[in-house]
């Protein structure tokens, strides 16, 4: 859904910036200035190595990532709260002797090499971790509430969704909101496959989404743009949530079951009837293609890079390529093409 069906580059790529932006400002005492501490290029780069299909996720890698540069000394534990406003209060007091400043921060920053040592690790934020003990040889998981429910300790989340949902934020979870009361980030959302071409393509083919996006989320844009009807599965955050917790009954087994895991595309395959068929999955990330290729040891499935979304094509295209993409597409009207060949 994102980066192919939707232009996310100014909600969620925006609000990851800005979670970052406010936990360090409002939470850790940094002086606010009119500098962002995470660039978009950045995200892509963090996107670029896998693991991060997960916006949270990447929001606490890159919340870690700038810790361990800030001369913030480690920290493993986190103290338990039952409340965010008591875990906003602890983490001002805990930062206040650092005197955090933007400048010095951002020239020790110096993702590039990091991400590589992230890569090595495995990717994501498990990788992330490693990377940083191996490197710094410390956590600083200590200064990081990311876990747990919205009205007590995951303040990462917390930040990202008032961002993200502006309004919606009360209306979906019925908190209010602490950190952002503006409009949601959501509503700069734009279509990349234009409502006309997905038409054509719905009298042609049988469509679904394997996303992980929160239901809610999802179906806020596709009722945004009158766009649902196109579809006949749609698969999300909490349908891969509901299979992990399935598998944990059953076997005792934590398992993850959101994409580069193929189960996502598989389900969306089985319900719209393609499983036995061929179909194919488009994505704009490494983590799409890793999970289109885990898909094809049990169905017929053709692995689509899309680069409508990216500002460094050549690079996008290099980086899916590598992933395993079948093919590489730069135009919604190239969909068409490859089903009319």
């Amino acid at each position: 859904m994102d980066g192919v069906l939707v232009d996310v580059s100014m909600s969620y790529r925006q609000a990851i910036q800005q979670t970052v932006q406010v936990y360090f400002e409002t939470c850790l005492g940094l002086k606010k200035g009119h500098r962002n501490l995470v660039t978009k290029e950045d995200i892509s780069l963090f996107k670029s190595i896998g693991g991060f299909n997960n916006d949270w996720d990447l929001t606490s890698a890159l919340i870690l990532s700038l810790l361990s540069v800030s001369g913030i000394p480690p920290s493993a534990r986190r103290q338990p709260f039952s409340a965010v406003g008591d875990v906003v209060q602890h983490l001002k007091t805990k930062s206040s002797p650092f005197h955090l400043r933007i400048n010095p921060l951002l020239e020790k920053k110096k993702l590039s090499l990091f991400v590589q040592r992230v890569r090595s690790c495995g990717g994501g934020l498990r990788g992330l971790r490693l990377a940083l003990r191996r490197t710094r040889r410390a956590s600083w998981d200590g200064w990081l509430y990311r876990y747990g429910d919205l009205d007590k300790e995951n303040l990462v989340k917390r930040i990202f969704q008032e961002l993200y949902l502006g309004k919606q934020f009360a209306s979906s979870t019925r908190l209010r909101p602490i950190f952002y009361t503006g409009p949601g980030y959501y509503l700069q959302e734009q279509l990349l496959i234009p409502r006309n071409i997905l038409a054509l393509l719905r009298k042609r083919v049988r469509m679904g989404i394997a996303s992980g996006r929160p239901r809610f989320e999802a179906l806020l844009a596709l009722k945004r743009f009158r766009i649902l009807s196109l579809f006949d599965s749609i698969v999300t955050l909490e349908e891969c949530e509901e299979e992990e917790r399935r598998i944990l009954r059953k076997t005792g087994a934590r398992v993850k079951r959101t994409k580069p895991h193929p189960y996502p595309i598989l389900r969306v395959a089985q319900e719209i009837g393609t499983d036995r068929l061929r179909c194919g999955y488009i994505g704009d990330v490494v983590d799409d293609m890793h999970a289109a290729r885990a898909a094809k040891k049990t169905s017929d499935v053709t692995a689509i890079g899309f680069l409508c979304g990216h500002a460094n094509k050549k690079s996008a295209k290099e980086t899916l390529s590598a992933a395993g993409a079948d093919h590489v597409i730069e135009k919604p009207e190239d969909i068409l093409r490859m089903i009319d060949s």
